[in-house]
């Protein structure tokens, strides 16, 4: 980001938007894709939403000030907000209940940190070795070929909702319910992204909370006021939330997502910021999260069948609460990465791809086929909240402490300094932070899903003949491959 600041004249006060224009439209758009998929066609948004991401992703670098740059940025959030929860859904309506649901989750869930020490590294070396710009376009070049791929690979569905439905019955987009959760989500998004940097006892900030409160509840009454009168099918059916276990998944995910991305946040910040290690460097730290990823997916596809639901998300939440705490702790800053930061690295990444198979397959089970994506979309928006509030609450604890460190007031605190205790101080106490909120998830793990339960297990005797045969032939695809 600061190579990018300097080329485009953007100051450091400002070049969070890089990340941030893309993340608040990533987050604010997902329940709105993944309702529209659902009537007009996954395949279709999904190919649509990759197609569009690789193209703003092209052009982004080649815009000459910073308003164009983050403008694209944001368009880049559009694009991925229509392929994350189609992809999701997708897999839900390919797969029955089997093994093979199983292994797709799992893969699923391996590709975030497989994919982004992947990524990491390409773009270090790129950036590096020639124009950040090129950076972009490799990505763009990836997004062209994965749109080319689910044309030619997934299978168009035989009817949508859309086509299913009668012409005088055909379901459309609740458009006044996706305005509301759209806007809410992003006046509250931006609200938490800025609070840090503008101070939280600006007036705006207060109000911008307050209004997207406002409009949220607004949303959750029209949508309740659709499922009661059947006028319009609502985005999201208020219903689902009166099942205890599918409310707690929902939070357990909101909760989860804070302390994992806080651990991702804070641990970057130990060794770019604190150490000055270069992105490179701090990349090649980050490795054996992409490793331990893809080898967790190998085994919590074999667990999903076997062991209770809560035993697996309590021991997820309880390695990433760990790899929190150890950033937490008072280790000595030049002790030996083998010794505590590998075992962090590890923990985080299984706890986190044990975990999100879990929610995924729970949330899939949970709702019906016509409202796979929608899950998709449910599952994610609550992480980017939870990821939202929890990095802000962190930033806050950061600060102060800093701040209380250096003698200076808050808005005074400054940023991190290579090898300075307040900074080191304030990274620690954000780690513990981190680590309640992975403790709270556990909490909520251990009350709810008791007895809930093995979710990837198959009740042979609860399917048809058809849908035993189809599921014993995605298995055998799944082992070949």
């Amino acid at each position: 980001m600061p190579t990018i600041g300097q080329d485009r004249g953007i100051p450091e006060t400002r070049l969070q938007w890089i990340i941030s224009a893309y993340a608040l439209t990533f987050g604010c758009f997902l329940l709105f894709w993944g309702r529209v998929a659902d009537i007009y066609g996954k395949r279709k948004i999904f190919v649509c939403g990759s197609a569009w991401f690789a193209v703003t992703t092209l052009v982004n670098p080649f815009v000459p000030n910073e308003i164009a740059f983050d403008l694209l940025r944001a368009l880049q959030g559009l694009g991925a907000a229509a392929n994350v929860p189609t992809a999701i859904g997708i897999l839900g309506t390919t797969f029955p209940p089997s093994k093979a649901k199983n292994y797709a989750f799992s893969c699923f869930a391996a590709g975030a940190p497989l994919g982004g020490v992947v990524g990491n590294l390409v773009a270090g070396f790129v950036a590096q070795y020639a124009s950040w710009k090129w950076v972009f376009v490799v990505i763009a070049l990836a997004g062209f070929a994965i749109s080319a791929a689910a044309f030619f690979v997934i299978p168009p569905p035989k009817q949508t909702i859309q086509e299913q439905a009668s012409p005088g019955s055909r379901p459309s987009v609740d458009w006044l319910g996706a305005v509301l959760v759209t806007s809410g989500l992003l006046a509250l998004l931006f609200a938490l992204t800025e609070g840090n940097v503008v101070g939280w006892r600006t007036p705006w900030v207060s109000v911008l909370i307050i209004v997207a409160l406002v409009l949220v509840a607004l949303f959750v009454v029209w949508q309740r006021y659709l499922e009661k009168t059947g006028k319009l099918a609502p985005i999201m059916k208020v219903s689902i939330f009166r099942n205890p276990q599918f409310s707690a998944a929902m939070a357990t995910m909101a909760l989860f997502f804070m302390s994992f991305n806080g651990f991702l946040v804070y641990a970057t910040y130990f060794y770019q910021d604190y150490q000055g290690l270069d992105p490179l460097q701090t990349t090649l730290r980050f490795i054996p999260s992409g490793i331990t990823g893809f080898t967790t997916a190998a085994i919590v596809s074999q667990l999903l069948a076997r062991v209770p639901t809560y035993i697996l998300l309590a021991i997820g939440d309880a390695c990433v609460s760990v790899s929190a705490l150890l950033f937490a702790l008072p280790i000595p800053p030049d002790t030996t990465y083998w010794a505590w930061s590998l075992p962090a690295m590890i923990l985080a990444v299984f706890g986190a791809d044990t975990t999100w198979p879990c929610l995924i397959l729970f949330t899939s089970r949970s709702l019906p086929q016509a409202d796979q994506a929608l899950g998709g979309a449910l599952v994610n928006a609550m992480g980017q909240v939870g990821r939202a509030i929890g990095l802000a609450v962190a930033t806050a604890i950061q600060t102060a402490v800093m701040a209380r460190e250096r003698g200076v007031s808050v808005q005074s605190a400054g940023s991190v300094e290579v090898g300075d205790a307040p900074s080191l101080l304030g990274i620690r106490a954000a780690g513990y932070w981190n680590f309640s909120l992975g403790i709270l998830a556990l909490i909520v793990v251990l009350l709810a899903f008791r007895g809930s339960g093995i979710v990837g297990k198959v009740d042979a005797q609860k399917l048809d003949p058809q849908v035993q045969r189809d599921s014993g032939r995605d298995e055998e695809a799944a082992v070949k491959a």
